[in-house]
């Protein structure tokens, strides 16, 4: 930016009064970066220093008047933020809980106040989720919105959360308290930093919720490319936030638990599903980011898991399968059984009936497939999903000879329903991971 506002740009160092320090950095950061183009200065622990660096225009003959110049200038901008601090510390964010009702966050969905009580509920129950403190996220999320109302956050909107994270501390929250106030905006961008604490973890993800149940739950979903609620970003920065921490959280019971406490606000009555759907697209943007191929994410979006951290496992899982040897055999496989069950429109048998099983080819298959089973269900119980399917993939080669060597649409009725369900049990056991006849290669 400063780039193209000079054509001769030559580099200073001016300074302010140190007592000016005793202000948090970040609103004194952004007096200097947005209101006059200045370049602050840290040391080497990343603290603020009294020191700025500018870009002048010109190679004066005098350079210590235009440092004196600009120094004059920024002086009125840190005292104005100083003045903020020093006011906004009289009242309490507690006492500023009763003005959020004079602010809508929407015409149909209420205050920010009716907000900031829908975000503490949700996250007092993700708390519960996750082993947290249930009464410190409850008052942080209650507390979520208070410094919107504070002198600081009106002048230097991009402090929101920060200064709610000092005047916590200074009104003596809970520190986890205070820093989910600041984390609740968090990641803001792609690639931004997550939420420090767990209950930070909690108010984000339960603000983000909020806002992704009220709109859809309006009928004010994106549209094209415009999504002027950045509801698109909240969803990745959900997932992200999951994913990254480590929380087993179900989208879907906390989706079902805002939409309960939006009450009778909401008129769009297929929300729920809506909002499930535009998380589950965004997995697509978030694994390509981390170059997952197309195909994998599509395998295992076609199971529709329900808890981020779950997902993540099986993209894992079927990102190593499509590098084995046998998995390319066995995709074609899969997707061969799926077209020829869905042209039979009988009924399959329960069970695979050993009478039936008479070929060797698929006695062999029969027999192998029961032993990995046996191998593979607890490996599925405790979604270990790579080592399922690595067992799996042993079928690779019972599988090919009985193509080869037997017609699976046999003459006689009874066989061709029992070869069916022996090929159905297969499919279904890798379907219970993600569906590998989407992978492409």
């Amino acid at each position: 930016e400063v780039t193209a506002l000079v054509e001769w740009p030559v580099t200073l160092i001016g300074s302010f009064d140190e007592a000016f320090l005793n202000v948090p950095a970040e609103p004194l950061i952004y007096s200097m970066k947005d209101h006059q183009k200045y370049f602050p200065v840290n040391d080497k622990y990343g603290n603020l220093l009294n020191k700025f660096i500018f870009v002048a225009n010109i190679e004066s003959k005098d350079p210590q008047q235009v440092v004196f110049g600009n120094e004059k200038v920024i002086r009125p901008r840190l005292a104005d933020a100083e003045f903020f601090f020093k006011t906004d510390k009289k009242q309490t964010l507690e006492q500023r809980l009763a003005s959020l009702e004079s602010v809508m966050f929407q015409k149909q969905l209420g205050t920010l106040k009716d907000k900031s009580e829908r975000i503490a509920a949700l996250s007092e129950f993700i708390a519960s989720k996750i082993d947290e403190n249930p009464i410190n996220a409850h008052r942080a999320g209650l507390l979520s919105k208070t410094d919107l109302m504070s002198d600081m956050v009106l002048e230097f909107p991009q402090v929101q959360g920060t200064m709610g994270k000092y005047y916590a501390l200074h009104d003596g929250e809970d520190n986890n308290v205070a820093q989910a106030l600041e984390d609740q905006y968090r990641p803001r961008f792609s690639g931004d930093k997550l939420p420090e604490g767990n209950i930070g973890c909690a108010v984000a993800i339960a603000d983000k919720i909020d806002t992704l149940v009220g709109i859809f739950g309006i009928n004010q979903q994106p549209k094209g490319d415009k999504d002027p609620f950045a509801l698109r970003r909240a969803a990745i920065g959900l997932i992200r936030i999951i994913i990254e921490k480590e929380l087993n959280l179900d989208i879907k019971d906390l989706l079902t638990k805002s939409t309960e406490l939006y009450g009778d606000k909401l008129t769009n009555e297929n929300a729920l599903e809506q909002v499930i759907e535009f998380v589950l697209g965004r997995y697509r943007a978030y694994y390509q980011e981390k170059d997952i191929s197309v195909d994998v994410i599509q395998a295992v979006l076609a199971k529709s898991p329900m808890e981020p951290l779950d997902f993540d496992q099986r993209i894992k899982a079927v990102s190593f399968f499509k590098g084995l040897t046998e998995a390319k055999n066995l995709a074609a496989a899969n997707k061969r059984v799926g077209n020829i069950l869905a042209k039979f429109d009988g009924t399959l048998y329960e069970s695979v009936k050993t009478t039936l099983t008479t070929e060797p080819a698929e006695i062999i298959l029969a027999e192998k497939y029961q032993e990995i089973f046996n191998e593979v269900k607890p490996l599925m119980a405790s979604k270990s999903y790579q080592a399922a399917l690595t067992a799996l993939a042993l079928l690779r080669e019972p599988i090919d000879t009985f193509f080869d060597s037997e017609m699976v649409m046999a003459d006689d009725e009874a066989v061709k329903i029992n070869r069916l369900t022996l090929l159905n049990d297969i499919r279904n056991s890798f379907f219970a991971i993600a569906d590998i006849s989407l992978l492409q290669y």
